[in-house]
C-alpha cells in the first residue's frame, strides 16, 4: 500500500467516524473467508459497515474525532463495525460472536461514551431504530383509530336499529 492509498484510507475512515453513531471494535482470530463474507452481509443487511483497517491508520483517523478514546482497543488483529443506527452494528457483532469462537467483541463507543464489552452487549439488546419507529407509529395510530371508531359508532348503532325495525316490519 503506497502513501496515497494510505492517505485515502485515513480520509475515508475519518469520514466514517464523523457520520456514524456507534463504533464497535472487534477481534478476528482466524475467520474463514465464508465466515467473513457472512458477517459482512449481515452487517450490510442491518445497515452497518464492517471494515478491517491497519491499527496505525485507524489511530491516525481517530485523532481529533469523538471516538479517539477507543484507540487503546486497537491492538492485534482488529476490525471496526460502524452504523448510523446506534444499535445495528452492536447487535450484528454480538450475535455473530455467539456463533463462532474466532470472533470477539472488545468494546466500542457511542458518541462520546466509551463502551466496554458489557456496554456493547447491553446496546445490542435494545430494539433497532426501525423497530422503535414501528412501535411509535403503532402508538400514534391507535388513538386515531379509536377516535374514528367512537365517532362512527353512533351512526352504526342507528343503522342497526333502523335495520331491525325494517326487518320487523317486513
Amino acid at each position: 500500500m503506497d502513501r496515497n492509498e494510505k492517505a485515502d484510507l485515513v480520509a475515508e475512515l475519518k469520514q466514517v467516524f464523523s457520520e456514524t453513531s456507534v463504533v464497535v471494535v472487534t477481534r478476528n482470530l482466524g475467520l474463514t473467508v465464508a465466515q467473513s463474507t457472512d458477517l459482512r452481509l449481515r452487517m450490510r443487511d442491518a445497515g452497518a459497515q464492517f471494515k478491517v483497517a491497519k491499527n496505525r491508520l485507524a489511530l491516525i483517523a481517530l485523532d481529533g474525532t469523538r471516538y479517539q478514546p477507543i484507540g487503546e482497543l486497537l491492538k492485534g488483529p482488529t476490525a471496526l463495525a460502524t452504523s448510523i443506527d446506534p444499535v445495528a452494528a452492536a447487535k450484528v457483532a454480538v450475535d455473530f460472536a455467539k456463533t463462532t469462537d474466532k470472533f470477539e467483541v472488545l468494546g466500542g463507543a457511542m458518541g462520546d461514551t466509551v463502551l466496554d464489552l458489557a456496554g456493547v452487549k447491553a446496546l445490542a439488546e435494545l430494539p433497532s431504530l426501525d423497530e422503535l419507529r414501528g412501535t411509535l407509529i403503532g402508538l400514534i395510530q391507535a388513538p386515531a383509530s379509536k377516535i374514528a371508531r367512537t365517532i362512527n359508532e353512533p351512526g352504526a348503532m342507528l343503522a342497526r336499529v333502523f335495520g331491525a325495525y325494517a326487518a320487523e316490519a317486513a
